[in-house]
């Protein structure tokens, strides 16, 4: 059985051990998880590594599987004075965001955005597990020559107010925003052995102005020709206007009030980002730090009262400088995804022309 901090690679089965640099990285701000390890010499055995790109690989941190993927990159080294042989790759999910995407027709009727995620993520051998409500169909989704299946999905997951990440299977995952909690968290003088938070203010404004723009470019402009909606940061104490052109092809209303609230609380949630290095890769119950997961954090000599903060990210490392877990956690309003509409129907089509007639 391995030790809850032995990193083990499986390559197309065959199991490599006695890395001496590790870093394995999640995110749910991220699609692809990926990995770079390392060893050297004084391994038995490491004349006989021999990895080829492209082949399919497990990672595994002690018995628990945290990636999926392949290996991109196979790096044999030399020196006068010690050998190395180095590894990095992604997860699956990499062909979804580097490979093109092929549908007959290149036209997508009536699906949601899970059936959609599933038709074009199946060819690649990437299945999708939704872990929210996905919403109601869209029409019809239209494919451009040379796109990605994320560069489709991402704008509909937003549409439907989902984040996009992988599992350790190496599978997409669709779900809103964590409400999972760990079993523990951070907390200065216990599990934390370095911290940061870059207090800012340069990415912040005291108004945020959203516009519309009616599609009826020549009709009468009138009071609906561009309709505003300011929002107020308050912890902004001087005069930093934004102004906005909500993300809508329908000109809505609300979708602009919503695209100013939206950009308001990410920029505040995002102006205190923390910054942790933990001194364990898992939480009180031994369960390995997992992004879109609550966490506690209390940072007193940061100015960090106790919060209860979403993880973005996570590092498992190790190295010359033992083992650490290097975190990013945020507001959980920091990721809630931007609100727009995805594309007019013709009923807001007759809606928008039956206005320009007033």
């Amino acid at each position: 059985m391995s030790a809850p901090d032995d990193l083990v690679i499986k390559v197309d089965g065959r199991e490599i051990s006695g890395w001496e640099e590790i870093r394995v990285t999640r995110s749910v701000e991220r699609l692809v998880s990926d990995f770079e390890v390392a060893m050297t010499e004084r391994f038995p055995g490491i004349s006989d590594v021999v990895v080829k790109p492209g082949q399919p690989c497990e990672i595994l941190l002690g018995e628990d599987l945290v990636l999926t993927g392949y290996v991109d990159r196979y790096i044999p080294e030399f020196t006068p004075h010690q050998h190395t042989v180095r590894l990095s790759g992604r997860s699956k999910c990499q062909d979804v965001v580097d490979c093109s995407a092929v549908w007959p027709g290149s036209q997508l009727m009536n699906g949601t955005v899970l059936t959609i995620a599933k038709t074009l993520c199946e060819p690649f051998g990437v299945s999708v597990n939704a872990l929210n409500d996905v919403g109601a169909v869209i029409p019809q989704t239209n494919l451009n020559v040379g796109d990605t299946p994320f560069d489709v999905l991402e704008p509909m997951a937003r549409l439907r107010g989902l984040l996009m990440y992988d599992d350790p299977q190496g599978n997409m995952v669709l779900s809103g925003v964590g409400k999972t909690k760990a079993a523990s968290g951070f907390k200065e003088g216990q599990n934390v052995e370095a911290a940061g938070i870059p207090y800012t203010m340069d990415q912040r404004f005291s108004d945020y102005g959203a516009f519309r723009v009616k599609m009826l470019a020549f009709g009468d402009s009138g009071n609906e020709a561009n309709l505003i909606t300011d929002v107020q940061d308050p912890g902004v104490l001087r005069y930093r206007p934004k102004f906005l052109v909500a993300d809508t092809n329908d000109g809505g209303f609300d979708i602009a009030i919503q695209r100013a609230k939206w950009e308001m609380v990410r920029r505040v949630g995002r102006s205190a980002a923390v910054h942790v290095i933990a001194d364990s890769w898992r939480d009180a119950d031994g369960k390995l730090w997992t992004p879109n997961t609550l966490a506690p954090v209390e940072l007193p000599s940061l100015k960090l009262d106790l919060v209860t903060w979403l993880i973005s990210e996570v590092s498992f490392i190790r190295g010359a400088g033992g083992t650490h877990a290097r975190l990013v956690l945020m507001h959980p309003d920091s990721f809630i995804p931007q609100p727009f509409n995805y594309q007019p129907f013709p009923n807001d089509l007759a809606k928008a022309i039956e206005e320009s007639k007033r």
